[in-house]
């Protein structure tokens, strides 16, 4: 049983004392960051890699599949029908929406903060906005 308990995250912090999730923060970026969050301690970094690694997979299986669908809904005549316009129109905003969310969050999760400026956050958001 003992091998379930370490390592712990206590462990992890002992080095950082009083670390919070918004030490990581950009300080041009801490003014869009609700105090709120001062109250949390920073997540492992291995959850970052799972994380980053999750959405890289999940990304390409979006892009591969959405990808095929509006293809082949796109070309074959007899599938060019008003129904199937709406499954073209959903896969047409997955194969976007992980085409603009994916790349990001994988390269922040790899640097376990948002590395892209305020301006990049705010078409972020809009552009999961869009397309969600």
């Amino acid at each position: 049983m003992a091998a379930f308990v370490e390592p712990h995250f206590d462990a992890w912090t002992q080095g950082g004392g009083n670390m919070t999730v918004v030490d990581k923060v950009p300080p041009e970026m801490l003014h869009m960051v609700h105090p709120h969050w001062n109250q949390f301690p920073p997540m492992n970094p291995l959850w970052h890699s799972i994380l980053g690694f999750a959405i890289f997979m999940l990304g390409m299986i979006s892009m591969i599949g959405n990808g095929c669908v509006m293809y082949i809904f796109t070309n074959t005549k007899s599938l060019r029908t008003p129904s199937n316009l709406l499954v073209v129109n959903l896969a047409f905003s997955d194969f976007f929406m992980m085409f603009t969310m994916g790349p990001p969050m994988v390269i922040n999760c790899w640097h376990e903060t948002w590395v892209f400026g305020p301006f990049a956050c705010e078409l972020y958001a809009m552009l999961g906005s869009l397309f969600g």
